[in-house]
């Protein structure tokens, strides 16, 4: 197997390593981002889920930006929410300040019990820029 193509973003290296787990892979012209939840730089939850929400999207833009992209580049997005139904409207008041205009990309969005202390994880795909496009 070659070696995995790992992005980190800037300052977050530590957390993710003593988690065991990359927060990007590049592979085949594609960036499969883990799921980013609205943590602080010690790997703590944000109590305030608005809060929450904005600093999930916050660490995922600074993958995105570590390999070259921008949320435009993502194609497909998988959000998880802890009690969906109580939650859903406070965390689709945020998603305008990220998501960026049509057209969207494709979405799935999973109810669960259990996010490790959070409320909010999303994880995404998105297409790398070619060297043409650079």
């Amino acid at each position: 197997m070659a070696k995995r193509d790992v992005v980190f973003p800037a300052g977050r290296q530590a957390l993710y390593e003593r988690n065991r787990y990359s927060p990007a892979i590049r592979a085949n012209g594609l960036l499969f981002v883990s799921g980013q939840v609205g943590s602080r730089e010690d790997g703590s939850p944000e109590p305030d889920l608005t809060a929450q929400v904005r600093r999930a999207f916050d660490n995922l833009n600074a993958v995105l930006q570590a390999a070259g992209c921008t949320f435009d580049d993502v194609i497909d997005v998988t959000v998880f929410m802890v009690d969906p139904q109580s939650i859903f409207h406070t965390v689709w008041e945020v998603v305008p300040e990220y998501w960026g205009s049509a057209p969207h990309p494709t979405l799935t969005a999973v109810g669960v019990t259990w996010l490790y202390g959070f409320q909010f994880e999303i994880k995404v795909i998105a297409k790398l820029p070619s060297e043409a496009e650079s």
